[in-house]
C-alpha cells in the first residue's frame, strides 16, 4: 500500500508525524510526503521543517490519503486548487485520514457531507458549515474515512486504521514498537475536563495565535531549493 501524507506551510508536526510513525511501520507500506510544490515546509512553530519531496503533479493516486491539521490549513479551506487535488486523490483512495483541523480541510472538499467525524475540540462546531457532524472521541470511522481529534490523537487514529488494515496483532505490535501507553501526569483525560484557564488560553491562541505564527518567517526559509 502507499501512504500519501499532505503537508503544507503551517502544518502541526505531530498531526502528521504521529500517524506516520504508526502507518509507515506496516509491512510493505510505501510512504510519501507531498505538498502543492516540492519544497521544505515550515511547521506551525516556524522552527521545524519537513521536506515535501513530491508535489501535486507527482501524486496521481494513493491507497491512503492522510491530511493533518495546523493553522496553515484554514487558508487551504478556501483554496480551490488544493481542494480539487485532495478531492481527486480521495476518489482513488482505499482509506482517507483526517487529523485535528485537517478534518476541516477534508470536510471542505465535500467528502464528509452527511457524515460524523472526530476533530480537535476547538474546531467541533465549524464542521457543520461543511455538512459534517462532530463525533466525540479520539477517532471515528465512517466507511473509508478515519478521522482523529487533536494532534496526539493522530497516533490513536493510526493504530485504529492499522487494526483495520492488518488486524489487532499487528496494531498491538506497532503500539509496543513505539511504546505508546500514554500516562500524562495530570488527572484530566478529555478536553471537557481541562481547567477553564487552559481552555481560555488555547481558545485565544486558536483565534489569533495561529495567524500570528503564520506571519513569522522560518529561519531556514529558502535554504533548500528543489530542482524540476
Amino acid at each position: 500500500m502507499r501512504l500519501s501524507i499532505f503537508i503544507f506551510d503551517g502544518v502541526t508536526a505531530l498531526d502528521a508525524i504521529g500517524g506516520y510513525e504508526v502507518l509507515a511501520r506496516i509491512p510493505g507500506m510505501e510512504v510519501e510526503f507531498f505538498s502543492q510544490d516540492r519544497s521544505l515546509i515550515a511547521a506551525d512553530t516556524r522552527r521545524l521543517g519537513v521536506f515535501a519531496w513530491k508535489g501535486f503533479d507527482d501524486v496521481q493516486s494513493t491507497d491512503i490519503l492522510y491530511i493533518p491539521g495546523g493553522p496553515g490549513a484554514f487558508a487551504l479551506e478556501e483554496d480551490a486548487g488544493c481542494l480539487q487535488k485532495l478531492r481527486a486523490l480521495d476518489a482513488t483512495s482505499i482509506w482517507t485520514v483526517g487529523v485535528c483541523n485537517g478534518v476541516g480541510l477534508l470536510a471542505a472538499t465535500g467528502a464528509l457531507k452527511g457524515r460524523k467525524a472526530a476533530t480537535n475540540w476547538f474546531y467541533r462546531d465549524r464542521l457543520a458549515r461543511f455538512g459534517a457532524e462532530f463525533a466525540p472521541g479520539r477517532y471515528h470511522r465512517s466507511d473509508k474515512y478515519v478521522t482523529g481529534a487533536g494532534v496526539s490523537a493522530s497516533i490513536d487514529a493510526a493504530l485504529f486504521l492499522t487494526q483495520l488494515i492488518g488486524g489487532e496483532n499487528l496494531a498491538k505490535t506497532l503500539q509496543l514498537g513505539i511504546e505508546y501507553y500514554p500516562d500524562p501526569p495530570f488527572s484530566e483525560r478529555a478536553p471537557a475536563e481541562a481547567p477553564d484557564f487552559a481552555k481560555q488560553l488555547v481558545s485565544q491562541f486558536e483565534e489569533s495565535g495561529g495567524a500570528e505564527q503564520m506571519r513569522q518567517t522560518a529561519p531556514f526559509a529558502n535554504m533548500v531549493r528543489v530542482g524540476p
